[in-house]
């Protein structure tokens, strides 16, 4: 099968991996504060750095930390970004999983960051990097049948973190992407960072809301890839939110999952008005997927592909992480364009 066709970044089976991560880590308890045994006389008087220990539950993982952590390995590229964003290039020993294009501002500051994998790397890469902190972005990070479950780093003394739009539980708006941020702030001791991000986001999605305030809403389908069936947004993801936000909305809202398979024919049922096409490594360029669905007889009297009207995303801006307040213009923009005129 053509990679066009193919989920590449197998976001398909990623909340049933973040589901079971969550399962055998519930009663997991780890960080620098939950393994103090033999730590050594110094390390037990020192005081703690201002805001700390800090405590976390994270997707059912509990960890304490008694201080920052100082070596971060990224697994995929929006945690990265969100992190270089915080201005914590300092503490990144690594990353992998690039994406699409890095924004602009942090192209020289991601650069420097050694590349561990093209895709996700193997424990032992990971491990090579001497990280004390992982921050995974998709479920995949922490795939259990791959060797990187919590539990394993956890037992080799390193601290893990998931984005929360894979830890299962309910649908993901841009209200997690604030506390996604406000979090990682508070484990690495910058929160004032944090909150001064969090409110320029605010600001950008605030303003991008507001041009498009009273307009209809558009109905939207999302297009990752797939040419038997249509690999989707759902319900449960950012994706939804951030086409709510820009006066769309999402024909499969009611997919209960993040990302899913939807049948040609339920396209065509649900009569979308604009097609969002997901764009990112691996699996086909942006030209190639509208090619695909302009050249469906299937799809032909769907109002999207007989105007034409498509808009384009790149992965990385549809995620919780910070590239997704930009996301929300660029959506409003495509969907409403005499809002901006």
């Amino acid at each position: 099968m053509s990679p066009l066709f193919t989920p590449a970044r197998t976001r398909g089976f990623l909340r049933a991996t973040a589901a079971a991560v969550a399962l055998s880590s519930v009663l997991l308890t780890t960080g620098c504060g939950s393994s103090d045994e033999g730590g050594g006389d110094a390390k037990a008087t020192a005081a703690a750095p201002a805001g700390f220990p800090v405590t976390v539950d994270n997707c059912g993982v509990r960890t304490t930390y008694d201080e920052p952590p100082s070596r971060v390995v990224t697994i995929h590229q929006h945690p990265a970004e969100l992190m270089l964003a915080l201005g914590l290039k300092d503490r990144m020993v690594g990353t992998a999983f690039p994406d699409s294009a890095v924004l602009p501002e942090l192209e020289k500051d991601y650069a420097a960051i050694p590349e561990l994998a093209k895709k996700e790397p193997s424990f032992e890469r990971i491990l090579d990097a001497e990280p004390d902190f992982v921050y995974g972005g998709y479920g995949s990070a922490f795939s259990e049948h791959e060797g990187r479950s919590r539990t394993a780093f956890a037992d080799a003394g390193i601290d893990t973190y998931l984005n929360r739009e894979y830890c299962g539980k309910k649908q993901v708006t841009m209200e997690d992407t604030y506390e996604e941020i406000r979090t990682v702030g508070r484990i690495f001791g910058v929160p004032d960072r944090a909150d001064e991000l969090v409110t320029d986001l605010r600001r950008r999605v605030g303003k991008a809301a507001a041009e498009v305030a009273g307009e209809a809403e558009v109905p939207v389908f999302v297009y990752d890839s797939g040419d038997k069936s249509a690999f989707t947004a759902g319900g449960k993801g950012l994706g939804t939110d951030l086409i709510r936000l820009a006066g769309g909305e999402n024909v499969f809202a009611d997919l209960d999952d993040v990302f899913g398979d939807v049948s040609w024919e339920q396209v065509v049922e649900r009569k979308p008005e604009v097609i969002a096409v997901y764009d990112y490594a691996g699996a086909g360029s942006v030209e190639e997927k509208k090619r695909f669905l302009l050249a469906q007889p299937a799809l032909a009297d769907v109002p999207a592909i007989r105007n034409k009207r498509f808009v384009v995303l790149p992965l990385t801006a549809t995620l919780v992480g910070i590239r997704s307040a930009y996301a929300v213009d660029g959506l409003a923009r495509g969907l409403h364009p005499e809002s901006f005129r």
